[in-house]
């Protein structure tokens, strides 16, 4: 199909579609801020996003969809190596909200009602909901999840960097491995 990393036909109309930058050399839009590396990979049906500056490596995506979400590939993300609502699927369990998605026909993840927040064992706080997070250097997030950090010692505030006593324990992804709340991978199609 010709997906990939923005730059085709299809990955101009994603980014015009999403209001996206693909942060190739300036980065992305929020709250008016630039930010550097988010990235916009289109394919036909569906155009997943990127941004690396929440991303904390949970890697639900690698794991849930690895023909799609392969860290050792170039373009990472090759959202035509399944069918979109697969695809959806797996961008919904990021509890950093770092991977979201449109559909060609406009639809995008709607928010969790009613909010909820959910505290880890090692102290995160991962939200779902129609959130607006702001940053300590005051820009806004819009998302429908996030993981902040519950003990205040990321250097990212409000956002968990995994720096502090929050996100210290080891082998566990935020949301504490596949297997927590009974989300097993979508298998490759």
């Amino acid at each position: 199909m010709g997906g990939g990393e923005t730059g085709g036909d299809t990955g101009e109309a994603a980014r015009r579609e999403t209001g996206q930058d693909t942060g190739e050399t300036t980065g992305g839009r929020t709250g008016g801020r630039r930010r550097p590396g988010a990235k916009t990979y289109g394919a036909a049906g569906i155009a997943v996003s990127f941004d690396p500056q929440v991303c904390q490596h949970a890697a639900e995506c690698v794991r849930g969809l690895p023909s799609v979400f392969d860290t050792a590939r170039r373009p990472w993300v090759t959202p035509d190596a399944a069918e979109p609502g697969v695809v959806a699927e797996v961008v919904r369990r990021c509890p950093t909200g770092a991977l979201r998605y449109r559909l060609a026909d406009g639809g995008t993840e709607a928010p969790e009602r009613p909010t909820s927040v959910r505290r880890t064992p090692d102290g995160r706080l991962l939200l779902r909901g129609e959130l607006r997070v702001t940053d300590s250097e005051g820009a806004v997030r819009e998302t429908p999840r996030a993981m902040l950090c519950g003990c205040g010692r990321s250097a990212g505030q409000p956002y968990c960097d995994r720096s502090g006593a929050c996100g210290a324990a080891e082998g566990g992804a935020a949301e504490g491995g596949a297997a927590e709340g009974g989300r097993p991978p979508v298998a490759d199609r």
